[in-house]
């Protein structure tokens, strides 16, 4: 890929789109997980298959269950939706 520098603007939210040439050079796919980080005062993004061991914050385990279910069998995703979907209407009874 050329090394010419890509410029974008940061939306309200904060999000800023990777653009599809340098998702393709970094072998950066939908539902892939991203880490996100700061090297010496610059944003740095890198691909990665595994959260790293101990983070159990909301936002990574999300992004491993996400990466974790884009490659499990259509009937498997069925069937843990429907779990999951029961599991929150559980919750929600309890919370009327």
């Amino acid at each position: 890929m050329d090394s010419k520098a890509i410029y974008k603007v940061v939306d309200d939210k904060g999000r800023v789109l990777i653009p599809k040439e340098l998702r393709r050079a970094a072998e950066i796919n939908h539902g892939d997980i991203v880490k996100m980080g700061m090297d010496k005062g610059r944003v740095t993004a890198q691909k990665v298959n595994l959260i790293e061991v101990g983070d159990q914050s909301p936002l990574a385990v999300e992004a491993y269950v996400f990466s974790a279910v884009k490659t499990m069998e259509k009937q498997t995703q069925l069937s843990l939706a429907a779990k999951l979907i029961a599991l929150i209407d559980e919750n929600t009874e309890v919370l009327k």
